[in-house]
């Protein structure tokens, strides 16, 4: 299957959300590459239409869920004005209207105030971020089942569908942050009842070692977009990821540094 070939199929499946066989099975030998190139013509699809580009999310920068969904590797892909949702004092109503079979990743988001050096020193990349703040990833998956291989999920944007974001606190109001995020907390609460934990060293060892696997792969990955200043990078799940479906609450309770807990109402 080629990169073109794919994207009309992805944009046709978000304007007509379905589930349908996973690509890979209906075209074997599909690699992250072709992945990539067809998320680049959906993202090229999107801009088209208005939509904005608000920053990045990692995904499968947790390796404790690697075996679970069948992949061996991180992956990225875009966040949009229209996929972008801000709180309002760690409260928000979010819609699921288009999301096939979506599950909720609790994480933590950063905002550049400039582009990240290509460097795995926590405190340089550290340096180029504005804020932190804990956020909420909703993802989405038009394959039966969440059976899939890496490269569908690359292809249909890293499976973005939302992301909440929380109070953001200056990162020049927490210290010894650098040193503090592998070890942060996290619970994830269905209705009130604990349903996962997680910590900050469960993303690539931590957060801004995430970032810094995004600043590497874009810097392989000439066509796409690069990292500026003014984005928000949310770095991957620090839980497995969980079923959420409209009607029901969920809430995180986090641990470790200034940002607290988020509570979401879905419809």
């Amino acid at each position: 299957m080629d990169a073109t070939t794919l994207a009309k199929e992805l944009i046709d499946l978000h304007d007509h959300p379905r589930l349908v066989a996973p690509f890979s099975t209906r075209f074997p030998g599909l690699t992250a590459e072709t992945g990539y190139a067809a998320a680049r013509e959906l993202h090229a699809h999107r801009l088209e239409l208005g939509w904005k580009l608000a920053g990045r999310k990692n995904g499968f920068t947790n390796r404790g869920i690697w075996a679970r969904y069948g992949v061996d590797s991180p992956m990225w892909g875009a966040v949009y004005d229209r996929t972008l949702v801000f709180s309002k004092e760690n409260k928000a109503v979010v819609s699921l209207e288009g999301l096939m079979q979506p599950r909720i990743e609790p994480e933590i988001c950063f905002k550049l105030k400039a582009a990240p050096p290509r460097s795995r020193n926590p405190a340089a990349l550290l340096e180029s971020i504005e804020w932190v703040a804990h956020s909420i990833e909703i993802v989405s998956c038009h394959h039966p089942e969440w059976k899939m291989a890496l490269p569908d999920c690359i292809a249909d944007n890293a499976l973005h569908g939302r992301l909440i974001v929380g109070t953001p606190v200056a990162v020049e109001r927490i210290a010894g942050l650098a040193a503090a995020l592998p070890f942060l907390k996290v619970s994830l609460f269905k209705n009130r009842e604990k349903i996962d934990q997680g910590v900050g060293a469960n993303v690539l060892d931590s957060p801004l070692l995430s970032l810094a696997f995004l600043v590497e792969i874009l810097a392989e990955q000439k066509n796409s977009p690069q990292l500026q200043a003014g984005e928000i990078i949310s770095t991957g799940t620090l839980t497995d990821a969980h079923p959420v479906q409209a009607g029901e609450t969920w809430s995180t309770d986090l641990h470790g540094f200034a940002a607290r807990g988020l509570e979401l109402v879905f419809t």
